[in-house]
């Protein structure tokens, strides 16, 4: 994919075109991400929902590599599969108190707030776990979690890795951030 389009209104039927051709491309070279599912149907879900190929725009510029890895409550599931956590992704704390709370050295972004305009969600880690059963991700770089009510009200976050052939599940202050640590991403269409 070319650059990154700031305007979905300069998003043409040719820029399109080149995303479902990228798309469509890694669906076939990673048929066992999805073994029961055809790219006619997805083509056609996608062709349904024109509207939700701005989010896969948006995924695949930023480096996610977003690529389908299921279908439920009849939606195809895009995930980031991306072999590290996407690289325009990265170094950003977890939320908007978050980053309204650093004093020094802010960074530019938030995980949710991006994962918002972005048209997608952050994985939870039920989620994260299912997508390291079809593509070891996140071997040198991590990926911020949705972490529940309880431990982000009292400044937390989580984040995943994996590590020694194992998913691990660590916390950090939601303020953190790290060059290393970014978000994955999954759309529903």
């Amino acid at each position: 994919m070319s650059t990154l389009l700031e305007d979905p209104r300069e998003f043409s039927q040719e820029k399109k075109a080149e995303l479902l051709s990228v798309l469509q491309e890694r669906f076939e070279k990673n048929s066992s991400r999805h073994p029961e599912i055809n790219w006619v149907n997805v083509n056609e879900k996608l062709e349904a929902h024109t509207h939700k190929l701005w989010s896969l725009y948006l995924m695949e510029t930023t480096g996610g590599e977003p690529d389908v890895i299921g279908y439920e409550k009849g939606c195809f599931q895009f995930y980031d599969c991306a072999p590290e956590s996407p690289k325009g992704r990265r170094s950003v704390c977890y939320d908007r108190d978050a980053l309204e709370s650093r004093k020094k050295n802010k960074p530019e972004n938030n995980a949710i707030d991006m994962a918002t305009s972005m048209g997608i969600q952050i994985l939870t880690e039920a989620q994260y776990r299912s997508l390291q059963r079809l593509v070891e991700v996140d071997k040198k770089t991590s990926s911020w979690i949705q972490t529940p009510d309880d431990i982000r009200e009292k400044g937390g976050a989580l984040f995943c890795d994996y590590r020694f052939g194992h998913v691990f599940t660590y916390h950090n202050g939601a303020d953190s951030y790290y060059s290393s640590r970014g978000f994955r991403g999954v759309l529903n269409v």
